[in-house]
């Protein structure tokens, strides 16, 4: 899976990425829209972490899909 697959069918991985980061709102779903950097910003955001820790928790997210 990559980041063109997740973009294309974000819809489908919504629930997903809510299970995984309970934090982000309906409204952020949106804004993020399936593209990696609004993934990024949002979970630093709403969790504090660096950009790097929270890079590769997209990645290995997008990884287990």
């Amino acid at each position: 899976m990559n980041w063109d697959q997740v973009e294309g069918k974000w819809k489908q991985y919504k629930g997903h990425v809510k299970e995984k980061w309970g934090n982000l709102t309906d409204d952020d779903l949106d804004v993020i829209d399936g593209k990696r950097q609004q993934l990024v910003g949002k979970i630093q955001e709403h969790y504090g972490l660096a950009k790097d820790a929270a890079e590769k928790q997209a990645d290995e997210f997008v990884k287990a899909l």
